[in-house]
């Protein structure tokens, strides 16, 4: 684990799992993006579309904002709605007088991109391989007043203990954990929102990845009420469209929750036959980044980037790892799917790991 002050130009920050099935992507089976197949389902793409009657009149989040608190067992005044939760890093980058910013990575890199884009200069805590991507939250220089971490973190899988993260808070500090993958996780064990007893958390989910609704951007921060009225005033005019308040709304109603349960606990099952499967390639030099508990796992091995290209010829799309800050050309991200699918992807990966090594 170390600290690392090394600039942007080494990493592509701006690349996303969406850019590995853009174009031809349609020919492809998709485990470069960590969206849940088969999503959204039938109910709430009704709710959705009931809601295009309204479009005439301006966005009104109240409903929504208080459905989002409910779910939390929160006030009103303690969330933000934001059109995706990349929009959240962005209002945080700009609303709040970060010093010090530091992001742990490997990790989603939008947040070091918006930090960097509002002109902030981004210390980076690279967690390593041989400690299993495990925070020490005594590596974290006390100097920094902006943290940022990723619970369970993309792309690493890990699932850090609430209470190793908890101990990252301190007088004058903002904390932002990004638990956009937490509801994926059975029981959500390990969740920080909700807590209102952690001085300068910020934590924030995405209702785009359980529910497929990438292309409508809908997400939320939970905060302490003069941080949200912070970020909110760095928001424009009706940020989130009718639709989103609509999809917000449904998806955090008991029946939506526990839907997302169901599908976590199936997740966490197809996960296991995943890494199950990939464990057969050791012998090949393939690891697999353990325990995984994210709806995606990380792997490395060798020739990596010429696997990946086979890959993509025998119609699969994966996540390339080099753009993680912290990871190189070795690493790759595979999201979790049903087992035919996993099936046919182990398959093509012993193709392509053959064909890389001529």
């Amino acid at each position: 684990m170390r600290t690392d002050k090394e600039g942007a130009a080494a990493h592509d920050l701006r690349h996303h799992g969406d850019a590995e099935v853009r174009d031809d992507g349609a020919r492809l089976t998709d485990l470069a993006v960590n969206v849940r197949a088969n999503t959204p389902p039938a109910w709430l793409r009704e709710r959705i579309a009931e809601s295009l009657t309204g479009l005439a009149a301006y966005p009104d989040g109240r409903d929504a904002r208080a459905a989002v608190a409910a779910r939390h067992g929160l006030p009103a005044g303690r969330v933000l709605l934001t059109a995706g939760a990349a929009e959240a890093f962005v209002l945080l980058a700009r609303a709040l007088n970060a010093r010090q910013p530091l992001v742990v990575h490997p990790q989603f890199t939008e947040p070091e991109a918006a930090l960097r884009d509002a002109g902030h200069t981004v210390d980076r805590l690279l967690l390593r391989q041989e400690d299993g991507f495990r925070l020490d939250p005594a590596a974290v220089p006390a100097g920094a007043d902006l943290v940022v971490i990723g619970n369970p973190t993309n792309p690493t899988s890990v699932l850090h203990p609430a209470d190793t993260i908890a101990r990252l808070a301190r007088p004058g500090r903002t904390l932002v954990v990004d638990e956009a993958f937490m509801d994926a996780v059975p029981g959500e064990r390990e969740a920080l929102a909700g807590r209102t007893d952690i001085p300068g958390l910020v934590v924030l989910r995405s209702l785009t990845k359980t529910w497929g609704l990438a292309g409508l951007r809908i997400g939320y921060v939970l905060a302490a009420p003069e941080t949200i009225a912070e970020l909110e005033r760095a928001q424009p005019l009706w940020p989130v469209s009718t639709p989103a308040l609509a999809a917000a709304q449904a998806c955090v109603e008991p029946r939506a929750l526990a839907e997302a349960a169901h599908a976590a606990h199936r997740i966490a099952a197809d996960r296991s036959h995943l890494v199950a499967g990939l464990r057969e390639f050791a012998p090949d030099g393939l690891t697999v980044a353990e325990p995984a508990e994210g709806p995606f796992v990380l792997v490395r091995l060798p020739r990596a980037a010429a696997v990946r290209r086979h890959l993509r010829d025998l119609g699969f799309a994966v996540r390339r790892g080099d753009t993680f800050p912290g990871l190189d050309e070795e690493w790759l991200r595979l999201a979790v799917r049903d087992r035919q699918t996993v099936n046919s992807f182990l398959q093509a990966l012993d193709q392509a790991m053959v064909l890389a090594t001529y």
